[in-house]
């Protein structure tokens, strides 16, 4: 669609040379989003291509994810044999069920600043661990977890002029086992529940629900618990003000799939039956 009130598109190189923000302003990375209807209150455009920041970056710590890399980019990255979570990483990016030409668009922060309780990549960040680096508009950067990023539907840690940088996400978190879940109301539609367990070394069940909540929520429990455990922790931490309702799911139905999908991920990574 064209966004007919922009006047100007601002093509910074730098950090020093992005402009001063100001009313009518956007960043402007894949777009998939930001040209899918008018725009009418917008009149510039910050293009961040030419920062030209590198989409995916391994250190002896951490996998630092660009907010500029695509879906499609971040698909193609071979890991190594060691991280047993990155099937995770495959099935996060399929389950935004979107075509190949959003997958060479859309952009990770893209997803994660729109802040949808389906993003799948607040899914995949969040269940990893992930650090977003934000810079700040006045100067300076700002760093939180992926988890607490995300405040609630469309909503999100970011005030008027910052700009999310990237994601880190911790190698540990990359080398536990995982398990994911995810369901939608009807084939090809958007997720109405998405959760990922994880299992550490100390034998800490990590579990993040996203999709069927507001925003996302984190479950840590030490002791590996049953089912009613876990049903109970679910219970206290997730009330039900925090389900996310909306013509791809009611609140009810959206917490009996948190349930019986928290379940099956417990029974897969503890190696219990499910009942």
């Amino acid at each position: 669609m064209d966004l007919n009130t922009i006047t100007a598109v601002a093509h910074p190189q730098t950090r020093a040379q992005l402009p001063v923000w100001t009313p009518g302003d956007a960043w402007l990375a894949g777009g998939t989003w930001l040209f899918s209807e008018p725009q009418v209150r917008l009149t510039r455009l910050i293009d961040l291509t030419d920062l030209k920041w590198p989409a995916l970056a391994i250190t002896d710590r951490h996998l630092s994810i660009a907010a500029t890399c695509t879906i499609s980019q971040l698909d193609a990255l071979t890991c190594p044999t060691d991280w047993l979570a990155a099937p995770l990483i495959s099935q996060c990016c399929r389950a935004f069920l979107a075509s190949f030409k959003i997958w060479k668009t859309a952009t990770v922060g893209g997803n994660l600043c729109m802040a949808l309780p389906a993003g799948p990549m607040i899914s995949l960040t969040a269940a990893l661990d992930g650090v977003c680096t934000i810079w700040k508009a006045g100067g300076g950067e700002q760093t939180i977890s992926v988890a607490e990023f995300v405040t609630g539907n469309q909503s999100n840690r970011l005030s008027s002029g910052d700009l999310l940088r990237q994601v880190d996400i911790p190698l540990a978190a990359l080398k536990r086992r995982s398990a994911f879940r995810q369901i939608s109301l009807a084939s090809g539609g958007r997720s109405a529940a998405l959760l990922i367990g994880s299992l550490d070394s100390a034998d800490v069940l990590k579990l993040t629900v996203t999709a069927s909540t507001v925003r996302p929520i984190q479950l840590s429990l030490p002791k590996p618990p049953d089912a009613n455990a876990l049903r109970t922790a679910i219970a206290e931490k997730i009330t039900d003000d925090l389900y996310h309702s909306d013509i791809h799911g009611k609140p009810f139905w959206r917490k009996h799939m948190t349930l019986r999908l928290a379940e099956e991920i417990r029974a897969e990574l503890l190696d219990a039956t499910p009942p």
